[in-house]
């Protein structure tokens, strides 16, 4: 597929040499100094302060900083600075004629062409100069997928947004948008789609400096304290112990007054480096004698967890933590698979699973901008996923009362799971900042976003399945390695247990440790892992005993939601028409597989929304934030359905914490929209009550405020979750899936995936169904491209760039059909629960099952490589 964006060949001159660069940027003549080693990029973001454009991968791979040069779409991060002179240089913020949104602006904004919003500039403006050419050469006619595709494969989207990006696109050739006409899937998409939208990454202080982090390049061994670095400029992030575990470790911090000045900095600095022996591969991990990644007693203690919340406790032995049980009837689940192996019963499928480790990768990277300035007043700018947690850790980090913090996230580029916490970046940037009484800024670069910022953990499992004559369970026990580097916590094999029915079950969960980056959170935490090993052990029962694996997943299923969608999903016409596993012949051969998901309702009773009245308009605040989710549209849509407005008629206060501010959720495990929803929706209608019939005018500065609570029936558990709390219920999703197999190269393409969802009522339909949508593009990564590889002789991380980490684009997406069962969750204020976590957890098991309809072959490993593939047929 060839790329539309043109990479500039314009040669650098010699960096010694200044020179005055005259150009023309959106209409207006600029003018600056360069010194011939800047990119284009550099010089439109620093030098004339148009932020819009967006530098994510620095490699010209992800298409985020194209800008228009004399009317051709260039990528500016390869682009000279020197090209832009005597040009005529367009970027997504002189697209618009003033209030008039350009005819694409206004279709990405219709028809939700994206989420968290920071790859959304170059896909826009590379979109403008695909519909100015096709109109004029095929007037108002709509081009096909594969054309629209062609023209932006230059462009990655991570949150997936790529349906939306195409019905955008075939709008706007059709010229629906013409004149900018067009209604806003969510409220902040104008904002979003003109560049005007600011994110951490574009916050600039006066006086400001940039940090950067000294990272180990090697996977084990000792630093020496830095007696012979001190002063404002240089701190320790070493742990006490002085210990390094991993490579890429951050071992110390630097400012300076550039950032490239900053980066140059941290690799000359002289530390004292004793290496040790290590492992970074799991089974070599588990051997006798192998390098202990924590081999004394109080080491362990400062083991990360890769959980979102608490940890199961667990013995260790050597780099092996556990196994931590969960069992139902666990030894009569024994007693029964070791009978039925030793009498060889053919009702017992026993299949085992490899799962390699996702990265996350944000686009907009970890980042923060501190300014400890102040004695006593700390002001933090932070891409997160909990403004108010943040602010919490902060005050125990620097003695701070929480009041002297404030911290700020307008906009959020992406997050998944790996921006829950108080991250290193944030930490050095507050202490530098302290040290040198300026504000700091420090921005992790696209390899250490793909080093070490977290990832969804590999794992080893075995899925034990017995079932009687009737096909109903008699045991299932799930053994699992989780492989999560130097982190411990993980609970893939106790998220199998509450899929199906409460028949004798045994989950047994071990942490093995290595000396590889530390997992995080990732969307549905162990969800997706589990699903790919249990729903394929679940697929293989149905195939051995000739059952429609949909009928017996209904067989054993007690969650009522789940059943409405079984019911669904049987009336597809590419289910009922699939036809038999392995039917196909030919080098091409279709195949349709399915995969049920099921995820917990969390929420955070002690959520509070404040609704007023400000300047004659409508308001609605919290501390929480939006990171692509639709926290904006749901908290808009609640306030103008009390009040009969429209949703942009609400002005929305997210992403600030601080003194007076009120307590907003985090944006994870799902409780975000079931905790503002209600909440919001008590507020207004408090406040309406309070105005009556009158204009908002007349009750200038009145408010009122509510608390979201507790939801009568929740499930008391026995650890720290956060501050959630678990409700009663659970959400269910189905994925059926359909795919073509090439079975002379191996390749894997999904056709079409219809995705059932089921959460109750859905508040906010683009920004869900934009989810749900970027929930199967993630699964897609996961099932057949995504894996972190390690280098076994340095521990260093391989895929540390977008070309050799390859995430979905726009060609690789499926038709996609999104269905919503909004029934069975009336208990709960506002009638619905969030949707991120289920939606993501069964679409890579639903390909994996629809390779195996389509072959007759299963493959069990992840991702599904051409390379896997074909030695599967052999």
């Amino acid at each position: 597929m060839r790329r539309s964006i043109e990479r500039a060949d314009t040669a650098y001159p010699d960096p010694e040499e200044r020179m005055e660069l005259r150009t023309t940027v959106n209409g207006e003549p600029r003018t600056t100094e360069v010194d011939g080693a800047e990119s284009a990029v550099e010089v439109i973001r620093d030098g004339f302060g148009l932020t819009g454009t967006k530098l994510v991968c620095g490699s010209g791979v992800c298409g985020a900083c194209t800008v228009l040069v004399d009317g051709r779409p260039l990528v500016s991060c390869l682009t000279p600075a020197t090209r832009l002179r005597e040009a005529q240089v367009t970027t997504v913020e002189g697209l618009a004629d003033g209030d008039t949104l350009h005819p694409v602006q206004a279709a990405f904004a219709a028809h939700d062409a994206l989420q968290c919003g920071y790859c959304t500039p170059g896909f826009v403006v590379d979109a403008v100069a695909f519909v100015d050419r096709w109109r004029a050469e095929h007037g108002d006619t709509e081009p096909d997928r594969h054309t629209i595709a062609e023209a932006l494969a230059g462009h990655l989207c991570r949150c997936g947004a790529y349906e939306g990006i195409y019905r955008a696109v075939a709008a706007a050739c059709r010229g629906e948008h013409d004149g900018g006409s067009g209604s806003v899937a969510r409220v902040d998409a104008p904002d979003k789609v003109t560049g005007a939208a600011t994110y951490t990454t574009d916050v600039r202080l006066p006086g400001m400096l940039h940090g950067a982090i000294r990272r180990s390049d090697v996977a084990a061994g000792t630093v020496a304290p830095f007696s012979h670095l001190t002063g404002a400029q240089v701190i320790d992030l070493m742990p006490a112990d002085r210990r390094i575990r991993w490579a890429g470790q951050p071992l110390a911090a630097v400012v300076a007054e550039t950032p490239l000045d900053a980066r140059h900095r941290a690799a000359e600095l002289s530390l004292s480096i004793t290496t040790l022996p290590f492992v970074v591969d799991p089974d070599k991990a588990s051997a006798v004698g192998a390098p202990e990644v924590y081999a004394e007693r109080a080491d362990r203690k400062l083991a990360p967890s890769a959980a979102e919340g608490a940890t199961f406790p667990g013995a260790w032995h050597g780099n092996r933590r556990g196994p931590t049980m969960l069992p139902f009837l666990g030894t009569v689940a024994k007693r029964r698979l070791s009978q039925a192996r030793s009498q060889q019963d053919q009702g017992l499928v026993e299949l085992d699973f490899d799962t390699a480790p996702q990265l996350h990768s944000s686009f907009e990277p970890h980042c923060a901008v501190a300014d400890w300035s102040q004695a006593h007043r700390l002001r933090v700018w932070v891409s997160t996923q909990a403004v108010e947690g943040i602010r919490q850790s902060l005050s125990e980090a620097t003695g701070l009362a929480a009041d002297d913090i404030e911290v700020i996230a307008e906009h959020v580029g992406g997050g998944f799971g790996s921006k829950l916490s108080l991250g290193v970046e944030t930490l050095a940037a507050v202490r530098l900042s302290k040290a040198t009484g300026r504000p700091v800024s420090v921005v992790l670069d696209r390899h250490e976003e793909l080093t070490a910022t977290g990832n969804r953990p590999g794992s080893a499992s075995r899925v034990s399945l017995l079932l009687d004559e009737a096909h109903d369970i008699r045991a299932l026990q799930v053994e699992v390695d989780n492989h999560a580097g130097i982190a411990i916590g993980n609970s893939v094999g106790a998220l199998a247990m509450m899929v199906y029915d409460r028949t004798p079950r045994l989950a047994r969960d071990t942490d093995v440790v290595t000396n590889a980056p530390p997992g995080a959170p990732f969307r549905g935490p162990g969800g997706p892992t589990y699903a790919w090993a249990l729903e394929q052990t679940v697929d293989e029962a149905a195939h051995r005993h000739g059952r429609d694996p949909i009928e017996l997943r209904a067989q054993w299923d007690g969650n009522e939601r789940r059943q409405a969608l079984y019911r669904w999903a049987q009336d597809l016409p590419v289910w009922r028409e699939r036809g038999a596993t392995g039917s196909r012949t030919g080098r091409f051969r279709r195949g349709v597989g399915v995969a049920a998901g099921n995820w917990f309702y969390f929420v955070d009773p002690s959520a509070e929304v404040v609704v007023g009245v400000e300047d004659g308009r409508l308001t609605v605040s919290t501390a929480s934030q939006d990171m692509g989710t639709g926290s904006r549209t749901v908290l808009a849509r609640a306030v103008a359905q009390v009040f009969d407005v429209e949703p942009t008629d609400v002005w929305v206060r997210l992403g600030r914490s601080g003194s007076g501010t009120t307590y907003g959720p985090t944006s994870g495990g799902s409780r975000t929209t079931v905790s503002l929803w209600p909440t919001a929706v008590e507020a207004a209608t408090t406040l309406r009550g309070q105005i009556g019939d009158q204009a908002l005018s007349e009750h200038e500065g009145a408010r009122a405020t509510a608390t979201r609570g507790g939801d009568l029936g929740r499930r008391a558990i026995p650890f720290d979750l956060g501050g959630m709390e678990v409700g009663r219920g659970f959400s269910a999703a189905v994925h059926v899936s359909e795919v073509e197999v090439d079975t002379r190269t191996g390749k894997t393409r999904v056709l079409a995936v219809h995705g059932g969802i089921a959460v109750g009522r859905i508040h906010a339909p683009g920004p869900a169904r934009s989810q749900c949508e970027g929930s199967i593009i993630q699964g897609i990564g996961l099932a057949l491209y995504e894996q972190q590889v390690l280098d076994p002789h340095t521990g260093l991380t391989l895929t540390a760039n977008l070309e050799d980490y390859r995430i979905p684009q726009l060609g690789d997406t499926p038709e996609i059909d999104i269905h919503f069962h909004e029934e069975g969750w009336e208990h709960v204020p506002g009638g619905g629960i969030g949707l991120g976590e289920i939606a993501t957890i069964s679409p890579a098991a639903s390909v994996g099952n629809a390779i195996h309809h389509a072959l007759g072959v299963r493959t069990t490993t992840l991702p599904v490589r051409p390379d896997r593939l074909l030695e599967a047929l052999r």
